[in-house]
């Protein structure tokens, strides 16, 4: 006997539209937070797609910044995944915790190497 793998009704975005209407609810008042797991919570309900051409710490701040969540991509070595997550631990609260910085006699080409490294300018 085959075991369905697919239960239930599933929508794309193109199955679902929001018209527009007069709402009693104010936004403000409105309450989006969602529970992840037992251990998570999140302020709004949105995850990114862990894609090599969606996320990575830019994506993942500004989704965190807004109270959902970014999930970094696998195709990167374990080190750049590292990489890739501490640069979004160190943007917490958009205040950068531990800055990079250069001694006054560093060359020019160091700063430039540094600001590709970490995408600042």
């Amino acid at each position: 006997m085959r075991e369905d793998k697919f239960l239930g009704l599933g929508l794309t975005f193109d199955d679902v539209l929001l018209a527009p209407a007069h709402s009693e609810v104010l936004p403000a008042e409105a309450d989006t937070a969602t529970r992840l797991t037992r251990a998570i919570s999140l302020a709004i309900p949105i995850l990114s797609a862990a894609m090599d051409t969606v996320t990575e710490a830019r994506l993942a701040i500004a989704i965190a910044r807004e109270g959902g969540l970014g999930i970094v991509h696998r195709n990167l070595s374990i080190k750049d995944q590292v990489a890739e997550v501490d640069k979004v631990k160190r943007s917490e609260s958009g205040m950068i915790v531990e800055p990079v910085t250069l001694p006054p006699d560093a060359p020019v080409r160091e700063a430039l190497a540094v600001m590709e490294r970490y995408r600042v300018s």
